[in-house]
C-alpha cells in the first residue's frame, strides 16, 4: 500500500471521525491486528507509553525486527515528496548523506537522476542489499559515525517522528551536515493510536521549525508530508 493512499486513509481517519472513536482501542485494534499481521498487537498499540520504557537497543530491536504491511512498499515518503526534495537539492553539492535510510528507495533515486553527487546511507542494519547507488555506514542517529561538517547536504525522511530523544538527533544531523540539512516528516495531528509506531507529531509547520531551529529554511507541505530545508552554510 503506497503512501499516497494510507496518507488519503489517515486523513479520513484523523478528521472525519468523531476523536471518541478514532482514538478507541476497540476500534483500532482490528486495525493494528491487520497492520502487524497479528504480531505483538499490545506492544504497538502502546508503544507510546512501553516506548520510554526500553532500553536502546531494546528499542532498536523492535524497530530491525517489526513486521508490517507497510514494509511491502519502497519507501515512507510519497513520490510527489521524493520529486520536490530531488528539485531542491544543492546544485552544487559534491556530497549527500541519508540518515535513516531504510531499503534506500532515496538515494538509490537520487542517483540515478543526478550521477555527479557521492551518495552515503547511514541506518541500523547491518546491511542493505538493495541500496544500489550509495555506499553505507551502519550507525546512530544520535552517533553518527562521520567527522563534523563531513556532508554537503544531509536528508533525513520519515525518521524522527519515531525517535524518542529528537534534539539530541537533530544536533547529530547539524553537526554532520555542511549545507543544506532536508528533512522530512508526515503532517499529523497526534493520537495514541497511530499504526506507524509515531512518537513525535507536526501537524503545523511552526512545531517542526521550532524543533529543528535553523533560522534560513522553508518548510513545505508536499501532498501530507512536511519537507523542510534547512540552510546552515558553515
Amino acid at each position: 500500500m503506497n503512501r499516497s493512499i494510507t496518507n488519503s486513509v489517515r486523513y479520513m481517519m484523523d478528521n472525519w471521525l468523531p476523536t471518541a472513536i478514532r482514538d478507541s482501542r476497540w476500534f483500532t485494534w482490528p486495525f493494528f491486528y491487520y497492520w502487524f499481521k497479528g504480531k505483538n498487537i499490545d506492544l504497538y498499540m502502546d508503544l507510546k507509553k512501553l516506548a520510554y520504557e526500553m532500553t536502546e537497543e531494546e528499542f532498536s530491536e523492535m524497530y530491525r525486527t517489526v513486521e508490517s504491511v507497510a514494509y511491502t512498499r519502497p519507501t515512507d515518503m510519497n513520490m510527489p515528496s521524493v520529486d520536490y526534495l530531488i528539485s531542491q537539492i544543492d546544485k552544487d553539492a559534491r556530497n549527500l548523506l541519508d540518515v535513516g535510510c531504510g531499503r534506500g528507495f532515496l538515494l538509490n533515486t537520487i542517483g540515478e537522476r543526478n550521477t555527479g553527487i557521492q551518495l552515503t546511507g547511514c541506518d541500523l542494519y547491518d546491511s542493505i542489499p538493495t541500496l544500489q547507488k550509495a555506499a553505507y555506514q551502519k550507525g546512530s542517529v544520535y552517533k553518527l559515525p562521520f567527522e563534523d561538517d563531513a556532508f554537503d547536504v544531509v536528508t533525513c525522511t520519515h525518521t524522527i517522528e519515531h525517535l524518542r530523544e529528537v534534539p539530541s538527533a537533530i544536533a547529530e544531523l547539524k553537526r554532520v551536515c555542511r549545507k543544506q540539512l532536508i528533512i522530512v516528516v508526515p503532517c499529523q495531528r497526534y493520537f495514541y493510536y497511530t499504526m506507524d509506531l509515531h512518537l513525535n507529531f507536526y501537524p503545523i509547520a511552526s512545531y517542526l521549525q521550532k524543533e529543528i531551529h535553523i533560522d534560513k529554511n522553508t518548510c513545505t507541505d508536499v501532498q501530507g508530508d512536511w519537507v523542510y530545508i534547512g540552510y546552515l552554510n558553515k
